[in-house]
């Protein structure tokens, strides 16, 4: 789960110039330095319907950051929330502006330095963990029940599940393949597991109905307002 800012200051929409067309009326906030148009308040007000706060991602130690951009815009079009940052042997990456990387002012970023403290938090808050592996015990994508509240670990390219958190989590999940080639770039593997949970849940009608409650759902929006 991700913490939602309820301390902002009420939002006012100002009545229309007389003369103003309904289709350019704005929504201001005295508190932000910037307006809004009607349309993009609808828009993030449809996206925050929709966004599903018990998925999520831990990004385990993944060093190339078009990866990591490329997986932040499966967040964001899978309707995650926000994603776990584990970052112990490789650093965050500098994501620019340009392309997907803007998708990261849409995605609440959570850091950790600590396995056992991050994995107990996310337990505490109900999430069953996975990490991605080829081991004996692994199973595929298509036999995980994603309606419950799910972490996923995605690991390094190269080094695999940080030991300290492979000893913490036992599931493993992989993607079924037919070819030559053992395992996808984690960012392809990232979209093929979230549009996996994402047709699941859509069918269960998870989208259909806020995942936030009324009052989380007014702080959000007034904080989407001013991004």
């Amino acid at each position: 789960m991700f913490p939602v800012n309820t301390e902002i200051c009420v939002l006012h929409a100002p009545s229309p110039s007389p003369g103003l067309p309904i289709a350019r009326r704005i929504v201001t906030n005295p508190a932000m330095s910037r307006e809004i148009t009607k349309r993009r308040k609808e828009r993030i007000d449809r996206v925050l319907t929709r966004r599903q706060k018990d998925l999520t991602l831990v990004m385990d130690n993944i060093w190339d950051p078009h990866n990591v951009s490329a997986v932040l815009r499966s967040c964001d079009a899978f309707g995650v929330a926000g994603v776990h940052l584990y970052y112990t042997t490789s650093q965050w990456p500098d994501l620019g502006k340009k392309t997907s990387a803007s998708a990261k002012k849409w995605i609440h970023l959570d850091r950790h330095v600590e396995a056992a403290s991050m994995v107990e938090s996310l337990r505490a808050d109900g999430m069953r963990l996975l990490r991605t592996g080829f081991s004996a015990t692994a199973r595929p994508v298509m036999d995980f029940d994603f309606t419950r509240p799910t972490a996923i670990i995605l690991s390094n390219e190269h080094r695999g599940t940080s030991p300290e958190l492979a000893e913490l989590v036992d599931d493993e999940i992989y993607i079924p393949m037919q070819g030559m080639v053992q395992s996808f770039n984690v960012s392809v593997a990232a979209a093929i597991i979230l549009y996996q949970a994402f047709t699941q849940r859509d069918r269960a009608g998870m989208y259909d109905s806020p995942a936030y409650s009324e009052v989380e759902m007014d702080a959000l929006k007034r904080e989407w307002y001013s991004r």
